[in-house]
């Protein structure tokens, strides 16, 4: 992750002074993932780092955004084809509520796991903008290896991305 200097101003006649910041920005691809910690909707804690070793697909989504609820049986899909020890969704729900998460799951059969994140804190992390839906990729090392804003149309389109990694 690259460092975003902070700019400092002192006084009426203000002196700037460019300085080293602590805090991180945006991880650009290549960059290591940021590691994150939430709750599914039954209660149970899962972080990013859980998964190292396994190619990590984090999609950020509602059941109130219709293109993410429409890429859901792609993502459904993809996640029956690969062997579970290669492969890991992440359904980060970024607005709803544990109930209606479970409802939505229970709903369509969806067997990936899904995170809750109701104040969007880890798109925040990322620096995504506040569209959705929007995937990560990110390989066995635990690098960023690619995003995709949008929904995706066929499992084909995602299982491209994923063989490339």
């Amino acid at each position: 992750m690259k460092m975003k200097p902070v700019v400092v101003i002192l006084g009426i006649l203000s002196a700037i002074f460019i300085v080293a910041s602590c805090a991180p920005t945006c991880p650009e691809i290549g960059d290591k993932a940021i590691d994150f910690t939430l709750k599914t909707p039954d209660g149970q804690e899962a972080s990013l780092s859980d998964y190292k070793g396994k190619l990590v697909m984090v999609n950020f989504w509602s059941t109130r955004c219709g293109p993410c609820v429409s890429e859901m049986p792609h993502l459904q899909d993809v996640y029956n084809e690969w062997p579970s020890q290669d492969l890991a969704i992440l359904a980060v729900n970024v607005s709803d509520s544990a109930s209606v998460a479970k409802e939505f799951i229970a709903g369509t059969g969806i067997t990936f796991d899904v995170l809750l994140d109701p104040h969007g804190e880890v798109p925040q992390q990322y620096c995504l903008q506040s569209v959705i839906p929007i995937t990560l990729f990110i390989d066995r090392e635990g690098i960023l290896r690619k995003s995709q804003i949008g929904a995706f149309r066929t499992a084909d389109e995602i299982n491209t991305i994923l063989e490339d990694l």
